[in-house]
């Protein structure tokens, strides 16, 4: 099979942020609310400035993720998309051998990042300086690693979503993320109403990372339990009533400065997933004719 122009990775990005912000996703930024001082407008331009960086024929993970993070701040003067950059550069460098099987590529990916790859990956933290970062003792941010970058993740496994996308070869995504997306699908030919679908039960599903890091735990917990609560609002489809329900509770958690940012970093790459799994299909096609 051909390899997946790097066009096409680059157009199935964009189109995956797109998506995600065309969703009422309660907490974050959207068409329909924004919010934490941030527009959609910010997300579209940082999208735009990273996916050329992203897609990038032959570069690293860590590479991906260093000239993509920067490009965005630059271009919006603030950490608009860090996350979405961390979960879909190993997905991106994956999905470039378009041999129709992302997710073992995937796995082949984050087994031979490198110690130069966490070197990237922290310049481009240090560089967007997330709320909440904090120090930590061991292999901080803030120093030259002397590890892989996913020796690095394994470090923050029991307290970052992102960390244990690196370590369980993106499972979360794979086998909880994309299913639930397919399932909501099936319920409604709404595709933004589908994607709340999959916010709202990503929400419920796992304590949002940067709400514990903002906040601390014992908030995450709770706002997890608010989603799991909600869930006749969203499963299994969102109707007119579940939707003025979620739009309070958007505005809540707005007015409560909680932002469960995690959880879109979450979908953004699911979406991304399931446009490059299509766009692989589209090719074998392609191939057998």
């Amino acid at each position: 099979m051909s390899q997946l122009p790097q066009s096409t990775i680059e157009a199935a990005f964009l189109a995956a942020c797109r998506a995600e912000l065309a969703g009422l996703k309660p907490g974050n930024v959207h068409v329909h609310s924004d919010g934490h001082g941030m527009t959609v407008a910010t997300f579209e331009a940082a999208a735009v400035a990273a996916a050329p960086h992203l897609a990038a024929r032959g570069a690293s993970v860590g590479a991906r993720i260093e000239a993509a993070t920067r490009a965005s701040v630059q271009a919006v003067g603030c950490n608009a998309n860090l996350g979405i950059v961390l979960l879909c550069a190993p997905l991106a460098a994956a999905a470039e051998h378009g041999d129709g099987h992302l997710r073992l590529r995937v796995a082949e990916v984050l087994d031979h990042v490198t110690v130069a790859d966490a070197a990237a990956a922290y310049r481009a933290i240090a560089l967007a300086n997330p709320a909440g970062l904090g120090t930590v003792p061991e292999q901080d941010v803030a120093t030259v690693p002397s590890v892989t970058l996913l020796e690095a993740m394994s470090l923050a496994y029991d307290h970052d979503r992102i960390a244990v996308a690196y370590v369980d070869d993106f499972q979360d995504i794979f086998d909880f993320a994309l299913p639930c997306l397919a399932t909501a699908r099936l319920s409604s030919d709404d595709e933004p109403l589908a994607i709340t679908v999959l916010h709202m039960s990503l929400m419920a599903k796992f304590a949002d990372s940067h709400v514990v890091r903002k906040h601390g735990a014992e908030v995450a917990a709770g706002l997890q339990a608010e989603a799991h609560r909600l869930r006749t609002a969203y499963l299994p489809a969102v109707d007119a009533d579940g939707f003025a329900d979620l739009k309070r509770f958007d505005e809540d958690l707005k007015r409560r400065g909680l932002n469960p940012g995690t959880t879109a970093d979450l979908v953004v790459a699911a979406l991304f997933a399931d446009a490059l799994m299509v766009a692989e299909r589209e090719a074998r096609a392609h191939d057998s004719h």
